[in-house]
């Protein structure tokens, strides 16, 4: 079933008519008689000797294979192999370091990589080892300007570092409130809309309805993007060179306070969204909790996960704390990069291009797609699906509308630290309040690990 907005198919041979011009003035085209053009820098940097009959390597994580084998259908006459590895979930850094080993052995690099780390521009979008940046410029001539635009804005500033592109972004992952319709209208809940909301309600459940949750502290990424991000707190803060972390900060208190105080009442657990024990235990429990925009299809629409009956769940407006700004926290919402070691950048444009704006793009999104047309078609999919509650598509634009700006991008995942200090402390019966000066001296030692000064 194609989306809302049907828009022709994306092959290779139309993306490169349309920007026939702009490539041509950056080198990248061939002549007919398939020779090659290398060695200038007129979009930003080096190319190596071009080979449009050249072969491109993807790598994707699981999820995004589907979109990759989608390219690889709709543009047979281009060669690709997809390999798919972790996509440095859990902030595994595992893309950055296969590329240090072909850094030190000047070959092997992949063309084209996907990451759920927005952190990654920070390294990939600087010279490594003596070598050129890994990310190719996208913005200089590789890729339209008018493709570029039509991302949502802002989608794209964590991969621009001094006015250059590095990445486009493949879904925008807002944090908002889930809510199972059918067990808050059962209770007599209403749903919440601030954070002190969240946390009275948290009481309530607990007494009235113990066994039933508002959700987990589980994963690496649930505490420091939902709930510190979305809180406002400044615990991982970028300012040039420069790093800081501050859980004593009033937002950084009051996020560090509710979450102990709701696992000390229940409704909030440490099982991993992910695990199956959450699915057996909570798949009729969860009453709501605040997530990223791709729970939509990860977990509530997932045969493997909670596969909720349609109408039952449903999206609300993000929690904010009372009398203050609204904002909200952000989940990932993976990057796409080209490598400038390249020899085939010609395909890797239009890979780019087709897995961010295509039909594909909008029908195999599991998430919100950070390009705008492909949004719309997604959302619109969405809501003539019926399977969501409520107003779901003004709830996942307003949210995406508001991400709080305070969050820092470094050369480093805050879930490493969270996942090796806060996931077994927590599990060792420890508060959170008593783990979070380790989480705090664990990233301000991480920082200068990378060579940040912290403040």
């Amino acid at each position: 079933m194609k989306s809302q907005h049907p828009r022709p198919r994306r092959t290779l041979f139309r993306i490169v008519a349309l920007s026939a011009t702009t490539l041509a003035a950056a080198g990248l085209l061939t002549a007919c008689s398939g020779g090659s053009a290398g060695g200038t820098d007129e979009y930003g940097f080096t190319a190596v000797e071009q080979d449009s009959s050249a072969e491109i390597t993807v790598w994707v994580d699981a999820a995004r294979e589907p979109i990759a084998k989608a390219f690889q259908e709709a543009n047979p006459d281009t060669g690709i192999k997809i390999e798919t590895y972790d996509g440095s979930a859990g902030g595994s850094d595992s893309f950055k370091t296969k590329v240090a080993l072909f850094d030190q052995s000047g070959e092997g690099w992949p063309d084209v990589v996907f990451s759920t780390q927005q952190n990654d521009t920070a390294w990939a979008g600087v010279e490594q080892n003596g070598m050129q940046p890994f990310a190719a410029v996208l913005n200089k001539g590789l890729m339209s300007e008018e493709f570029l635009d039509g991302f949502t804005p802002g989608a794209l500033d964590p991969m621009t570092r001094d006015g250059n592109v590095y990445g486009v972004r493949n879904d925008l992952a807002p944090v908002v409130y889930w809510y199972n319709e059918t067990l808050m209208s059962e209770f007599g809940y209403e749903i919440p809309t601030t954070w002190e909301d969240y946390r009275d309600l948290s009481d309530k459940v607990a007494a009235e309805h113990p066994g039933y949750i508002l959700g987990s502290v589980g994963d690496s990424f649930t505490g420091p993007y939902t709930y510190y991000w979305s809180g406002q707190a400044p615990v991982f803060q970028v300012d040039g060179d420069s790093f800081s972390s501050d859980f004593e900060d009033e937002h950084s208190q009051k996020v560090t306070e509710m979450i102990d105080h709701m696992l000390d009442n229940g409704t909030l657990v440490q099982d991993s969204v992910f695990g199956a024990d959450f699915v057996t235990k909570y798949s009729d429990k969860l009453l709501g909790t605040p997530g990223p925009a791709w729970y939509s299809g990860a977990i509530f629409q997932n045969p493997d996960s909670l596969n909720a009956a349609p109408g039952t769940i449903g999206a609300a407006a993000p929690l904010v704390w009372e009398g203050e700004d609204a904002v909200t926290g952000n989940v990932g919402g993976g990057v796409w990069y080209g490598s400038s070691h390249s020899k085939n950048l010609e395909a890797v444009a239009a890979f780019l291009e087709y897995v961010s704006s295509s039909d594909d793009a909008a029908e195999l999104a599991t998430g919100l797609p950070a390009y705008a047309s492909t949004a719309e078609a997604w959302l619109e999919k969405q809501a003539a699906s019926g399977y969501f509650a409520g107003d779901f598509s003004t709830a996942i634009t307003q949210a995406a509308e508001s991400v709080w700006d305070g969050w820092g991008y470094p050369s480093f995942s805050p879930e490493t630290a969270f996942s090796s200090v806060v996931i077994p402390g927590l599990a060792a019966g420890k508060s959170l309040s008593e783990l979070t000066p380790a989480l705090q001296a664990e990233y301000e030692n991480e920082a200068q690990v990378q060579g940040y000064s912290v403040k």
